[in-house]
């Protein structure tokens, strides 16, 4: 009995690393023709979200929802250039210095600080 469920385990496992290797084969494809072609990219994109949908993977077919409902946003990062990873990176860093500092009494010192912080980022010297 042990053996048939690792088996099944095994099995679903396969499954789930080759849907994706596929994914990963359209979303190198998409990053390359997105600007120019991305009709077909879309296209490749619901052929995918037909193949996890064969798959009976629940925790799949759960993935491929999130990306039917963000699809717009999803297309649009491969036609713009443009991210907001830089801004997230600021983000976090600013909340790492809050949680740090165990809540700033006075809100010109935590500027100060987040500030600070920021301008000397690139220097590669551990101030303060």
């Amino acid at each position: 009995m042990a053996f048939k469920t690792l088996f099944e385990y095994v099995r679903r496992t396969k499954k789930t690393y080759a849907l994706k290797e596929r994914y990963q084969e359209w979303f190198n494809r998409a990053k390359e023709i997105g600007q120019e072609k991305i009709n077909e990219v879309k296209k490749e994109l619901e052929a995918f979200y037909q193949v996890v949908e064969e798959s009976e993977i629940p925790e799949m077919k759960q993935a491929i929802e999130t990306f039917r409902n963000w699809q717009v946003e999803i297309l649009n990062s491969f036609v713009y250039g443009h991210s907001n990873g830089f801004l997230e990176g600021i983000n976090n860093t600013t909340k790492v210095i809050k949680r740090n500092g165990y809540g700033y009494k006075n809100f010109k010192r935590f500027r100060a600080r987040i500030l600070f912080r920021h301008q000397y980022k690139g220097i590669g010297l551990h101030l303060g």
